[in-house]
């Protein structure tokens, strides 16, 4: 053993066998396989938490599991929109994105987030590829409006072109994805695209085995402020009754709406679970207890 690794003392040399004998089916079952990681938001902002998800992903990716990260970083957005003196304006919950806000959503998520995430997957001795949308024409996009209103340069994704993801892939690499995309033909503009759906989409058009989304809340709760009354499972027919008596609500809706968007997509497993828990990503894949929320 290394001198410098640290054994648990709660466990014996028989437990840790043990543990590692349960979780082998998983093993066998995830190597091979695709796995779509949406990372982003607030459970970015923590540099040991985000640490501790790139060894997950390394680890994933150094048994045989493809892992594709696609991220987002609205508030290293918003940061940087404060430091040159741009107020950050939101239409219906989307942020509204005009020339000057696109530039700088574009420079931040591609030309800083990525990199950043890229750096820290290849110190932790993994092999990452950054890419954004607008790479090998990866994915296309439409303006949208929101309740008739215009929110300037966001889109939603109308093609997934998944070649250079596949590709990657099968050499061995970590793609990293950043959600800014390419218009559809003739349109020569820049998107800015909510990273959630653009997972769900990715995970489609891989034919993904499983689908996570990592959060800053611990899945669906019964009580906002109760983490115990954590729903483990939840089934696609009973989501509209957990929005309709207010189980499901706020941010947690769109979240579950990308999970279902999986889901319908083809994509077997489709999670919700806690960014900020050290090592949730291989809890869920590699226990019989899982965490967070699984829409099924």
């Amino acid at each position: 053993m290394e001198e410098n690794k640290t054994v648990d003392p709660r466990l014996d040399n028989a437990q840790w066998a043990n543990v590692l004998v349960q979780a082998l089916p998983y093993f066998r079952h995830w190597v091979g396989k695709i796995v779509v990681v949406k990372y982003g938001g607030n459970a970015m902002l923590n540099e040991e938490l985000k640490a501790d998800v790139m060894e997950d992903i390394v680890l994933l990716n150094t048994i045989g599991i493809h892992v594709v990260l696609v991220h987002g970083g609205g508030p290293e957005i918003n940061h940087m929109l404060e430091r040159v003196g741009k107020e950050s304006k939101f239409v219906n919950g989307l942020r509204y994105t005009d020339t000057e806000t696109m530039e700088i959503v574009q420079m931040v998520l591609t030309g800083k987030l990525n990199k950043d995430i890229v750096g820290i997957l290849l110190q932790k001795g993994g092999k990452a590829v950054g890419l954004s949308g607008v790479d090998s024409g990866l994915l296309r996009a439409k303006k949208i409006h929101k309740d008739g209103a215009d929110l300037g340069f966001v889109g939603e994704v109308t093609q997934v072109h998944p070649e250079i993801i596949l590709s990657l892939i099968q050499q061995g690499f970590i793609p990293v994805v950043s959600t800014v995309a390419l218009g559809e033909d003739g349109d020569i503009n820049r998107y800015n695209i909510n990273a959630d759906t653009a997972a769900a989409k990715i995970a489609v058009a891989l034919n993904a085995e499983k689908f996570v989304q990592l959060t800053n809340v611990p899945g669906v709760l019964r009580d906002v402020n109760d983490p115990a009354s954590l729903i483990p499972r939840i089934r696609i027919g009973d989501v509209d009754g957990y929005i309709k008596d207010g189980t499901i609500a706020g941010g947690m809706i769109p979240k579950i709406e990308c999970c279902m968007l999986a889901r319908n997509g083809g994509v077997p497993r489709t999670h919700i679970i806690d960014g900020r828990v050290p090592h949730s990503l291989l809890i869920e894949m590699f226990s019989e207890r899982g965490i967070g929320t699984m829409i099924y």
